[in-house]
């Protein structure tokens, strides 16, 4: 239940939706971040099928990766690298990297070729996601969507909020389908790379892959 007090507001849930205790928790967005660990500690019990899902989800995907940016370069792309690094560490295959400029010069085109390889089961994305003028990773690919994944950017900010408060709004990820091949975009620096990687994509990019390419 949701109850406002002048200009805070509340959350109050009641603990035996977690086990057997009964009284309510009242929860303030200064504590968002307690109430993240028990969100998601709650909902660490899955439903009979979705764990079939994930269990017939393909081990290993092939990914390419983006960075978006007017500055970086092989050398000092380092979000890129923490990408190629935990994908690799998952046991996915990193079968291709680029970095491209920021606009939609290099970025749409470049999307729309590894959208049509059949060996490609997801492109991850990183910069270019902000409202400066020169932003413009989220005008590139949404327009290519032919599916779209909100939940993905909605997730982010939640779990951002946490972090760096309501400064998560300035993040536009996104995510979607070109074709069957999986696009989800991240801001640009490490931090949110390590958080987007580790609590979203990671865990649920071969359960995507696996309903994006149902037939």
């Amino acid at each position: 239940m949701v109850y406002e007090s002048g200009e805070d507001f509340c959350i109050l849930m009641s603990l035996s939706a977690f086990g057997q205790l009964s009284a309510p928790l009242d929860l303030h967005l200064a504590n968002w971040d307690k109430f993240s660990d028990i969100l998601f500690w709650g909902s660490s019990t899955v439903s009979e099928s979705v764990v079939e899902h994930r269990a017939s989800s393909p081990a290993t995907l092939s990914v390419a990766v983006i960075t978006v940016s007017d500055t970086r370069t092989p050398a000092t792309d380092t979000s890129g690298e923490l990408i190629v690094t935990l994908a690799e560490r998952a046991g996915h295959r990193v079968v291709d990297r680029a970095i491209v400029p920021d606009g939609p010069h290099q970025l749409k085109p470049l999307l729309e070729a590894l959208s049509t390889r059949a060996d490609l089961h997801a492109v991850l994305v990183t910069g270019g996601t902000g409202i400066s003028p020169r932003d413009q990773t989220y005008e590139t690919v949404v327009p290519l969507l032919t599916r779209s994944l909100s939940g993905f950017g909605e997730l982010f900010r939640m779990l951002s909020y946490a972090e760096i408060g309501p400064a998560c709004l300035l993040s536009r990820a996104v995510g979607g389908l070109i074709g069957q091949t999986v696009v989800l975009v991240m801001p640009g620096s490490r931090a949110a790379v390590e958080l987007a990687m580790n609590k979203i994509i990671l865990p649920e990019l071969p359960h995507l892959v696996r309903e994006a390419r149902k037939s």
